[in-house]
């Protein structure tokens, strides 16, 4: 029994430091305004919830939730801005930086000259992702607690909620990139991206729109999302978060296995 587990786990083992050289090679090749791009990126969902959660909130007041429950508004908006900076950071790097490298610096065509492979490359860059909206999500959080907005116990379950949302859009963005023929049709992708954001019960409860819209915001990956880091954030965790959850995984396992298989057709022709 040993004789067979034992090749396979020093396989994964063997792939798991190919995709860690990618992250290294990342890491290596940072340019200080890559830091301007991170502080812009962490100061968009800030604004927002000073603006939309303090400012709007004292006119709109405390929110009656479809349970019952009644919050602040800052504390309703709060996490919904947290699932969108997670969203976005993972997208920022799996999209125009991934489809880039792919695309115009040729750079995994180097790449699979070494013992690396696509799924390998795709695991590595989406690894590099989550570093960034990672930090993202740990800085929002801090935010939150020091707002009063969630207590430090339920922020750490947060951040992990958040970065489940990062690896699902992470790969998704992935895939949809190895699909790209031109930086014009990222348009879409930011107007798709800017139309979750606007329509994920983000300002308001899904329940406030029409039941046929509300049924298509319901099954939107930002508002499965946004509805995880809430209950999380406002200790009401029920068994729909479970479903969350699964929903999460699933499209980061599909994003996953598009991504390495477009990449394999791309790249080792």
């Amino acid at each position: 029994m040993l004789t067979l587990v034992l090749p396979r786990l020093i396989s994964f083992e063997g792939a798991g430091r190919r995709s860690a050289s990618v992250v290294e090679r990342n890491v290596t090749t940072l340019q200080p305004s890559y830091w301007l791009v991170m502080a812009s990126g962490f100061l968009e969902p800030i604004l927002y919830l000073f603006s939309i959660g303090v400012g709007v909130g004292a006119l709109v007041g405390d929110l009656t939730l479809p349970d019952g429950r009644v919050i602040g508004y800052a504390a309703f908006v709060a996490p919904a801005m947290l699932a969108s900076s997670a969203m976005s950071g993972a997208l920022s790097e799996t999209t125009f930086n991934f489809f880039g490298k792919m695309k115009f610096m040729k750079l995994y065509d180097g790449m699979l000259a070494t013992p690396l492979r696509p799924i390998e490359i795709a695991l590595g860059e989406l690894a590099w992702a989550m570093m960034r909206g990672n930090i993202y999500a740990a800085a929002f959080l801090v935010v939150m607690v020091a707002m009063g907005l969630t207590t430090p116990g339920l922020a750490v379950g947060a951040f992990g909620a958040a970065v489940l949302v990062g690896f699902a859009f992470g790969g998704v963005g992935m895939a949809l990139s190895t699909f790209m023929r031109s930086w014009q049709e990222f348009d879409l992708v930011a107007s798709a991206q800017f139309a979750l954001f606007l329509f994920s019960g983000t300002f308001v409860p899904a329940q406030a729109y029409p039941p046929v819209l509300r049924w298509v915001v319901e099954v939107t990956p930002l508002y499965r999302s946004v509805d995880l880091i809430r209950a999380v954030t406002t200790g009401e965790v029920g068994w729909l978060q479970a479903l969350d959850v699964l929903y999460l995984l699933v499209l980061f396992a599909l994003g996953l296995a598009v991504a390495g298989r477009r990449m394999g057709k791309l790249l080792c022709r």
